[in-house]
């Protein structure tokens, strides 16, 4: 889109969606999403961060009246990470576009809600957009503590899951900085409160971060394997199988241990230790050729194949859930719509 603000009123035209968008863009978009979708998208405010801006994610949706299951999916957790926000909006483009004419897609979104969170470290990701020198920054923007001249926490390393045990730092100019204790830090509390006070409802989170091209399961930390990892790496691999159907593009599937280095403390490994059974970290891509500066060529190609994964493992939770007959045929059926995703996805209403 391109979003045009006069003594601030904004007016909307066509938002491109392969393009990288500042917050106060993506705060627009949110509002006249939720505007151009009554009944089914709602603006849920649930946090703040250090510098009191207001954490917001959209509920998406029928209302059915009764208690539902749910989806949760952050992305910006890290601020230099831009692809990832870019990827929020789209999927919930898309998901709005299925919703239409998709019979799946309605039937889970009478089941599930979702929730979409764009930018979870509005602060960090706020200060991407200051300079150049400021684009690579990671962290949130909490000053250090006493004695400390450095500022921010790495908010993945602050979840309350084995926090501070590994593949962390206690120095507080490190880019892994822990935090001064478990949930220290504003951004962590609002989503441990937000999605611990309804944590049965959850059946999938999915927290979206860049780069290397994987899948990572729980756990970070290596001397935890999770009671489902055999189905987690079953439903991972085949997602990464729907992704590489989209653009032929390679997703590695496995925990962090095993694929990169070991570390406690993060989101998706104290969703799953709560209960959340499909809990999954996607990174996306590149592979290192452009890191963190992925250009805006690569966005619509990158959303679309992580959105056919990401479809694929919400395809499976949901089912197994709500289809009589159980997980494989919840397996077969995720593969299925997803496999049609692959060949329709260029040729969706953009």
């Amino acid at each position: 889109m391109c979003v045009f603000c006069i003594f601030g009123v904004c007016n909307r035209a066509d938002y491109d969606y392969y393009k990288y968008h500042p917050m106060p863009e993506i705060h627009s978009w949110m509002v006249q999403t939720a505007k151009d979708h009554p009944g089914l998208v709602t603006i849920v405010e649930y946090g703040q961060t250090y510098e009191k801006r207001v954490i917001s994610l959209l509920k998406i949706g029928v209302n059915t009246g009764a208690k539902k299951k749910a989806v949760w999916m952050d992305c910006g957790i890290h601020a230099r990470e831009w692809i990832a926000p870019a990827f929020c909006q789209y999927f919930v483009r898309q998901i709005l576009q299925a919703y239409k004419s998709d019979a799946k897609m309605k039937e889970m979104m009478k089941n599930m809600d979702f929730y979409v969170t764009p930018v979870l470290n509005i602060d960090g990701y706020l200060y991407t957009w200051k300079d150049d020198t400021t684009r690579l920054w990671r962290k949130n923007r909490t000053p250090g503590p006493s004695g400390c001249n450095c500022t921010g926490t790495d908010l993945n390393r602050n979840f309350d899951f084995h926090w501070g045990t590994i593949g962390m730092s206690n120095n507080c100019c490190s880019n892994v900085y822990r935090g001064t204790g478990p949930v220290s830090e504003p951004e962590a509390q609002a989503v441990t409160y937000f999605v611990g006070s309804r944590i049965d409802e959850f059946l999938c989170f999915l927290t979206i971060h860049s780069y290397s091209q994987l899948l990572l399961v729980p756990y970070g930390h290596p001397n935890f394997t999770a009671n489902n990892y055999a189905e987690l790496m079953e439903v991972g691999l085949a997602a990464a199988d729907a992704i590489k159907k989209v653009h032929g593009m390679h997703y590695k599937v496995g925990t962090s241990p095993d694929l990169l280095y070991p570390f406690s403390g993060s989101s998706k490994d104290w969703a799953h230790m709560k209960g959340i059974p499909f809990a999954y970290t996607f990174e996306l891509r590149d592979n290192g050729t452009f890191g963190f500066l992925l250009p805006e060529d690569q966005i619509r190609p990158a959303c679309e194949e992580a959105y056919s994964g990401a479809l694929h493992i919400i395809t499976y939770a949901h089912d197994k859930t709500f289809v009589p007959t159980g997980g494989a045929v919840a397996g077969g059926a995720a593969a299925l719509w997803t496999a049609l995703l692959a060949v329709g996805v260029s040729s969706a209403l953009m």
